[in-house]
């Protein structure tokens, strides 16, 4: 499981989706009648990432989790930006199937999926893209999904913080107050 190191909501958002995944990826398993740490669970893995739009994004998140990059060394798809094979497979991990969840606006398993991407492989973003995907977790966990206005808000509030103030930050509450203390 990824370690979120601003902690607060952000991070108990990001492990209970992490454990959405491992659950899912069980049930994955028990329905090809493959048995875990074996041989088989990698073959399956391996013929998952084969073709990600064919499967639901939880599914692919955990087969990528156990399968390595023959050029990095890293977790398939979490290598170095610059790795030529994790990048190819952290694309590829957006072709998977997002199913909004039942009373949820459209798109929300979408930037749910987007922003746990993130939270799970920071090192390849910038700190204003960490903070904005991993503050909005718990929004998008809780089926709630910010109108254009409001993302934008968030957005211009995060731009007038420092970037070691992107990575303390644990509400878009503190980000608001922190932000309105400044002009850019």
């Amino acid at each position: 499981m990824s370690a979120l190191p601003r902690g607060g909501r952000p991070a108990e958002a990001l492990a209970a989706v992490e454990t959405s995944i491992e659950d899912r990826w069980r049930l994955f398993l028990a329905e090809y009648g493959v048995v875990a740490g074996t041989s088989d669970e990698v073959d399956l893995a391996e013929s998952v990432v084969a073709d990600t739009s064919v499967f639901e994004w939880r599914v692919v998140d955990a087969a990528f989790d156990r399968l390595t990059c023959s050029d990095c060394g890293n977790g398939l798809g979490s290598g170095p930006v610059g790795c030529g094979k994790c990048d190819q497979a952290d694309g590829f991990r957006f072709a998977a199937i997002e199913t909004d969840r039942p009373a949820t606006p459209p798109g929300t398993e979408h930037g749910l999926r987007v922003a746990t991407a993130v939270a799970r492989t920071r090192h390849r973003y910038g700190a204003r893209a960490r903070c904005g995907f991993e503050l909005g977790l718990p929004l998008l966990l809780d089926g709630e999904l910010p109108g254009t206005p409001q993302a934008q808000a968030y957005r211009a509030a995060i731009n007038r913080l420092t970037e070691e103030e992107c990575e303390l930050v644990t509400s878009f509450d503190e980000v608001t107050r922190l932000s309105s203390r400044r002009v850019r």
